[in-house]
């Protein structure tokens, strides 16, 4: 699901209507659970992100800032069995410039245009500090939707409610539309939270922020265990902040299938 318009998280010093250090794409609201819409993170911009422990150092998985990701266990859903695969610019660009000139998608996330404005998105990730991986979702190894996890609680978001230590946030686009519609990305909202609760031992929640006008998305989260928890200002929307707490103290991802 597409988030709104805000930047990924990176390492450089700060500027105005980015992400910590990282420059401000635009893009408005990440994320697609039901029909092309939005559900991800729309962080605010302009403000510093909170201090928090020292920085884990650039790498494609996030590092030991977002436990790498990229180790993580795939999760059977009823639809298949799903991986997240951190993006690899080289082989992944192509099919991600695609996505995002699909009108349903460049609605949310504003990233229309040739592979280099992808890349650039991607970079600022990929460069960074390991707070923000950008993956492709892998379904029986098809390569079917981009996420991009990140350490909320890190980012500017956290400004704007009540952030602890670890949150992690999510945003999520379908990349075909026959992949939309049909309760899929609620499927998968399910399996990607429940692997970072299994795989985040420190992370208690789970969050996001669609804009509060995109119900299908809204309606998502809520069907993959999401709920309201507040609807809060952010410099370019109303978001609805949707919060999945851990229910159990090691919570265990999906069972492979």
């Amino acid at each position: 699901m597409p988030p709104a318009a805000t930047p990924p998280h990176g390492p450089a010093a700060p500027t105005a209507g980015a992400r910590p250090g990282v420059p401000a794409p635009a893009r408005r609201d990440h994320g697609q659970a039901g029909p092309p819409g939005s559900a991800g993170a729309g962080a605010a911009r302009g403000a510093a992100a909170p201090a928090a422990e020292a920085p884990a150092g650039p790498g494609g998985d996030g590092g030991t800032l977002l436990d790498r990701v990229g180790r993580w266990a795939p999760a059977a859903t009823p639809f298949g069995i799903f991986r997240l695969a951190p993006l690899t610019p080289g082989d992944d660009l192509a099919l991600l410039t695609t996505w995002m000139n699909d009108p349903a998608v460049a609605a949310f996330w504003e990233l229309a245009g040739p592979p280099a404005t992808t890349a650039a998105h991607v970079h600022a990730q990929l460069s960074g500090d390991g707070r923000s991986v950008p993956c492709l979702g892998l379904l029986d190894g098809r390569p079917m939707s981009y996420w991009e996890l990140y350490r909320a609680d890190l980012d500017p978001l956290a400004r704007h409610y009540p952030a602890r230590p670890h949150d992690t946030g999510v945003h999520l686009l379908l990349g075909g539309a026959a992949d939309r519609g049909r309760g899929l990305g609620t499927a998968l909202l399910r399996a990607v939270t429940c692997l970072i609760l299994a795989h985040r031992p420190r992370c208690a929640r789970v969050v996001a922020e669609p804009d509060v006008r995109n119900a299908p998305s809204v309606a998502a989260f809520r069907r993959a265990g999401f709920h309201l928890d507040a609807e809060i200002d952010l410099p370019d929307k109303r978001a609805a902040l949707m919060v999945r707490r851990r229910t159990t103290p090691t919570e265990p991802a999906p069972a492979r299938r």
